[in-house]
């Protein structure tokens, strides 16, 4: 987790973080979850662009994102990160249920979650561990990362797809097309 404010071209500012991002050329090259206070306007249309659409997410958790993403990657994690496009806000799959999908394992699925450049744009927070089990985020499993993560649940929560346990760990559906296992 960089804290540099000028490692960014833009940072939006979150309820108890930020979202740093990269812009290179007409493209998004990555976002990362930064530590909250930090903020960086934009100075090209693309990173007003970007700032528009995070914004209205931490708005609404149901707004859709059309941004240019930089994306590279192995054909694995492209397969994943494409599953993780179509799990709408409030509902979620699990490690398991995207390797049987797909035909890998839920290490392979984790590893390509913690290697997603976009988290919130392309949503790996939508993917748990079993039994509801919130799972690691960005390759971590305690500290701040993972919390951001049941933030993001949480946020789509409010939405009314999906609630998190008192201890945060149990995902329960309110609606009866949520993916949980």
């Amino acid at each position: 987790m960089s804290t540099a404010e000028d490692d960014w071209d833009v940072i939006v500012g979150a309820p108890g973080f930020a979202l740093g991002v990269r812009l290179m050329a007409d493209t998004v090259a990555g976002i990362e979850f930064l530590a909250a206070g930090l903020t960086r306007s934009a100075r090209c249309a693309l990173g007003r662009e970007v700032t528009t659409q995070l914004t209205a997410y931490l708005r609404d958790p149901l707004t859709p994102f059309d941004l240019p993403l930089a994306i590279a990657g192995s054909a694995h994690q492209r397969t994943v990160w494409q599953v993780m496009r179509t799990i709408s806000p409030g509902s979620t799959l699990t490690y398991g249920e995207v390797a049987a999908q797909i035909g890998s394992s839920p290490r392979a699925v984790g590893g390509a979650c913690g290697a997603n450049r976009f988290p919130v744009v392309i949503p790996c927070h939508r993917i748990v561990a079993a039994g509801g089990r919130l799972g690691g985020f960005a390759h971590s499993t305690t500290g701040f990362l993972p919390g951001i993560k049941h933030w993001l649940l949480t946020h789509e929560a409010a939405a009314g797809g999906f609630r998190l346990s008192a201890n945060g760990r149990a995902l329960s559906s309110r609606r009866p097309d949520a993916h949980l296992s």
